[in-house]
Parts: C-alpha cells; sequence; structure tokens
C-alpha cells in the first residue's frame, strides 16, 4: 500500500550567484558566475473509488491534465480503490488520518459526492476540508449545476441520477410516475427486481425514493435523526411490492450490486430496473446492452448525485489540488468524462459532442433530485435488511 505520510520534497528552485574576486596575475580581473537550476513540477496525488469506468475515466483526466499548461507546475497522480474489492474504504482513510491528526499526506484532492459530504463531516469534525478559493478555480463561473451540500467545499464535475431502464419489446409505454411504477410492478410479478441497497446506489436510490417520497422535500439533504421516525410508510409500500419483485426458485431475490440486476436485464429475466443512467449508457455505447434497452424518468425522480471533487485538510498540496478542480471544468476534461464515463456535464454541453450525447438527450437535468442524508443512510439501509431483505428468506 502506498504510504500515506510524504516526506516533504525540496525541489531546488534557486538562483546561485557567485560573486567572486580572483586576483589573477595581478591584474585584479573579477569574474561572475551565475547557476540555475529550474523546479520541478510538484506531485498533486488525486485519490477516488468507484467501478471500473469511473478509474479509466480518471486515467484519461490524468494523463490530459500533465499534458496541458498546469502540468507544467503540478504532477497529477491518481489513487484508485476498486468498489467490491474489501479495501478500506476511501472516506474510512480520510477521517483516520484526521483523527489521529497526521498531516502532510499524499491526500491532496478526493472525489466525493455531495451526498457522501455530510457523512464525511459527521465522522471527521468540520475542519476535515479545506474550502477552495474561487480566485483559483476560475471555470467554477461556468459551472451550471449545483451541489446539495458542501458549498464553498465541493467544486462538481459530473451529474449523475438514477433512472428506469426498460426492454422496450415488452414494455411498450414505461412509467412516468412514482406511482405509476409500483401499479406496474403489482400488475407484472416477478419482471422487476432492484438490487440490495447497501449493494449499489441503484437500488439505494430506488428504496429512498420509495421512503422520502412520503416526507418533505427538505428531508432529502437533512442528516437530522428525527426523520427516521417518518419511515414508516415508506417501508409499508417496499413491504407491499416485496410479493411482486423478481423470483427464482419460487422465492423472492434481491440482487446483488448494481451490475446484478442490469445482468437480469440483458439476460431477458425482468423487463424493467433501477439502474445509474452512466452505466446504463456506457454499457449501451459500447454494446454490452441490446438497442432495445431504452431508459425514462419518473417524477417525483429518482434520487441522484452531484459527483465533485474536494480538498481534504491532511493534504500537501492545496495549491496544486485546486488547479486539477478548475482542469476539470474545462470543456477538454468535460469532454472525457462524457466519453468515458457517459458523465453528464457540469458545464454549457451544447459545445461538447459524443457518441454518448445520444443517450443524454431524452435526460431532463432539471427534474434530477439529489440527496445528502449523512449517517442516515447507513440506517435506513440497515432497517432494509431487517425488515425488507428478511422477507425474502
Amino acid at each position: 500500500m502506498k504510504k500515506v505520510i510524504r516526506k516533504k520534497r525540496s525541489y531546488l528552485a534557486m538562483l546561485l550567484t557567485a560573486g567572486s574576486v580572483l586576483a589573477a596575475c595581478g591584474n585584479g580581473q573579477a569574474a561572475d558566475t551565475e547557476i540555475t537550476s529550474e523546479a520541478e513540477p510538484s506531485t498533486v496525488t488525486l485519490w477516488a473509488n468507484g467501478s471500473d469506468n469511473v478509474k479509466v475515466g480518471m486515467e484519461k483526466v490524468v494523463e490530459a491534465f500533465n499534458e496541458s499548461e498546469a502540468g507544467e507546475q503540478y504532477e497529477l497522480e491518481l489513487e484508485f480503490i476498486l468498489s467490491g474489492t474489501g479495501s478500506q474504504s476511501l472516506k474510512d482513510r480520510i477521517v483516520a488520518a484526521e483523527k489521529t491528526d497526521q498531516a502532510d499526506t499524499d491526500y491532496d484532492l478526493i472525489l466525493v459526492s455531495d451526498a457522501e459530504y455530510a457523512t464525511y463531516v459527521q465522522e471527521g469534525g468540520e475542519e476535515i476540508f479545506t474550502a477552495y478559493e474561487e480566485e483559483n478555480v476560475p471555470n467554477l463561473a461556468n459551472v451550471q449545476t449545483e451541489v446539495s451540500d458542501g458549498e464553498g467545499i465541493l467544486v462538481p464535475y459530473r451529474g449523475t441520477t438514477v433512472v428506469l431502464a426498460y426492454n422496450s419489446e415488452n414494455v411498450e409505454t414505461p412509467p412516468t410516475t412514482a406511482d405509476e411504477l409500483y401499479e406496474w410492478i403489482e400488475a407484472n410479478p416477478g419482471r422487476f427486481a432492484y438490487n440490495t441497497p447497501g449493494s449499489g446506489g441503484a437500488g439505494g436510490s430506488f428504496v429512498q425514493t420509495a421512503i422520502y417520497n412520503f416526507l418533505p422535500e427538505e428531508a432529502l439533504t437533512s442528516s437530522d435523526e428525527t426523520w427516521s421516525s417518518q419511515w414508516d410508510e415508506g417501508f409499508a409500500l417496499l413491504a407491499e411490492l416485496n410479493d411482486s419483485m423478481y423470483q427464482t426458485g419460487g422465492k423472492v431475490v434481491y440482487p446483488n450490486k448494481n451490475q446484478g440486476t442490469l445482468d437480469l436485464l440483458v439476460n431477458q429475466e425482468v423487463d424493467m430496473i433501477p439502474a445509474w443512467a452512466d452505466m446504463l449508457i456506457t454499457n449501451l455505447s459500447n454494446g454490452t446492452l441490446p438497442e432495445t434497452i431504452k431508459m425514462a424518468q419518473i417524477t417525483p425522480g429518482f434520487t441522484g448525485n452531484v459527483d465533485a471533487m474536494a480538498i481534504p485538510t491532511i493534504g500537501s498540496n492545496p495549491e496544486g489540488a485546486q488547479a486539477v478542480m478548475n482542469f476539470m471544468l474545462t470543456e477538454e476534461a468535460q469532454q472525457i468524462l462524457l466519453d468515458n464515463m457517459a458523465a453528464i456535464p457540469v458545464i454549457d454541453s451544447e459545445s461538447i459532442t459524443s457518441d454518448n450525447s445520444k443517450y443524454l438527450e431524452d435526460l431532463n437535468v432539471e427534474s434530477f433530485r439529489t440527496s445528502s442524508i449523512g449517517s442516515l443512510g447507513a440506517t435506513l439501509n440497515e432497517r432494509w435488511d431487517q425488515e425488507i431483505g428478511t422477507l425474502a428468506q
């Protein structure tokens, strides 16, 4: 594992001027010698986690940054934690380092969604992140997306949301509202699936949406534990839908991970699932999913996130981190993210074209719902495991 505490690097960037008066051959001639040494780029380490498509996208961004003008001053490196490997999460690493008073580490910049921000602060304290300076991130002026939490700390770099993915051969007219979706599920038993909420965000969004549709909209961006006392109606709905979920061997099964439900859709074992838009588009564009698989949005919409960047206080290169933030908001970087991750741009996308653009045309960005409920997310998932997951046993 890469060593967390980085030795302070002393790059020579000095101008050495030696003015020596040498007496030679009795003529008193003076010789001046000037030696210069140019500074090397200082390292900025970006930490991220997620699926392989995120890793590929970030590797492309790193390459582009290092070839840019900013790359003459800073060298960007990537540390990536692949989801599902059992490794310590990025949040746990940052919080542990913060609580043990580590400093000057290589956690210079991290990727974090606005939904995760509250949990970082709850567990690591208000000072876990350093605020960016707007003058150091001038491309923020081009950003059209707002974070639901962490203003002044988080810089958004892509949007993402959960949509309905469906087999258009079997579903001619998909539901357009949440109520219509629940009616469709009960009218078509066994043809809908969502993954366990703790194993992936698509299933988590389905569960969270079903519960929070009964609550005021403000609850979606609050980590106040009192909201959990109002979850009963939503959990009753999920229990009611249980018998209509995908079954195998005569028993209801909730797949593991986002990919688990996608596999069921590909194999035509179900006709409809909740799925991340970027994951769906990536699989459509590379041919893994047939063109008969379409996506649709419902009202109220499934919850999604704004993925962002933040500067941990324990890092060692905040100036370089802000240079990376600024680069991520350029048309070049946004193009890379759209091409490789099917990321929804956070800047005006009219000048950004991609083979993936056709899949984004029908997405109504204004209807996206973001959530930031902090540690309540884990509490909600635990209750689902106890009350809904056990119904499938």
